[in-house]
């Protein structure tokens, strides 16, 4: 066993058929990267289900053997492509001359999404004027923050959601090769777990997997020292907060939050979804409360400060509690 590599690169697709459970996009891409004269792609949909992979895999399977430092420029858009980057570095990458027999050369942007506007648009210059031996790729979460200019110049490919027994295989199957020796009797819950702190993203599925081997957890299986370390409640917490919940007590469960040392104000969002279901509510309240309760995780990610935004949430829940 090695923890010296991440395991997500470690066991990053290489090829296709490695990608996990995105049959409808990779069957197109394994036909159209055929055609001549390839377009720009976009690859949209959630964390962790393959784009940055099927993005490489692709970029590999018209440089191989070739100098990949020339080649291929992969960049985190997030933060780094602001105008300067694309006037500057982008550009000079794109207008290098260095073509041979037909070769292509691939920009892969990563969190495309992210890239503020006017930076989109110049981007978008870019990309109109590229030599048809420039390939560029575009993976975001959210399509809708991709300019339309951009968009009608790029095939989009939708990546979807991992179903949950997709990504435990793939789990085992790491587990497997790491020659982890895991209890037999806590096996599956310990999986089933690992599928809950990724919300569906196979990267988190794997990067918690590791992170529990690296702390140890791994022999005893202490799967509330787990979910504490990824930024949820333990069990224990979130029982003692549901029923201070459902005695109407405020007090009660500001003093259970505040004393949850590694708070993390999105994973309790989801932790506290779940716990509605034991709490009393009439079938015309929940989706009014669901829609409070998205508006305050819109809040927390515009910046609102979480401790304000969470006893709203709180004091909204034992209102809408039934007498």
């Amino acid at each position: 066993m090695s923890l010296e590599i991440p395991w997500t690169e470690k066991y990053r697709p290489s090829s296709f058929e490695d990608i996990v459970s995105q049959s409808v996009a990779v069957n197109t891409l394994k036909e159209f990267i055929k055609t001549p004269n390839m377009p720009h792609m976009i690859f949209a949909g959630p964390a962790g289900t393959g784009k940055t992979s099927t993005a490489l895999i692709i970029a590999n399977t018209f440089l191989k053997g070739e100098d990949l430092s020339t080649r291929l420029l992969e960049v985190n858009a997030s933060d780094t492509v602001r105008i300067d980057f694309v006037r500057n570095v982008l550009k000079n990458f794109v207008n290098q001359n260095l073509f041979k027999n037909g070769s292509l050369k691939f920009v892969i942007l990563d969190e495309a999404d992210n890239i503020p506007g006017q930076v989109q648009q110049a981007l978008r210059r870019i990309i109109e004027k590229a030599s048809l031996n420039i390939k560029f790729i575009l993976l975001c979460n959210y399509i809708n923050r991709i300019i339309d200019p951009i968009i009608s110049r790029c095939a989009v490919f939708r990546f979807v959601h991992l179903p949950k027994e997709k990504i435990i295989e793939r789990l085992k199957y790491i587990v497997k090769k790491e020659n982890l020796q895991i209890p037999t009797d806590r096996a599956q819950p310990f999986f089933e777990l690992l599928y809950f702190i990724s919300g569906g993203d196979l990267r988190k599925a794997i990067n918690t997997l590791q992170m529990s081997v690296s702390l140890e957890l791994i022999d005893n299986l202490e799967l509330n020292e787990i979910l504490k370390i990824s930024g949820f409640m333990d069990e224990k917490t979130l029982e003692d907060l549901t029923n201070a919940l459902k005695s109407k007590d405020f007090l009660q469960s500001r003093a259970i939050i505040d004393s949850i040392e590694t708070l993390d104000s999105r994973n309790f969002i989801r932790q506290l979804i779940e716990a509605l279901s034991s709490i009393d509510f009439t079938p015309n309240q929940i989706p009014a409360l669901k829609s409070f309760i998205g508006e305050i995780d819109y809040r927390i990610s515009q910046g609102g400060n979480e401790k304000i935004q969470i006893s709203a949430l709180i004091a909204e829940i034992i209102g809408t509690i039934k007498l």
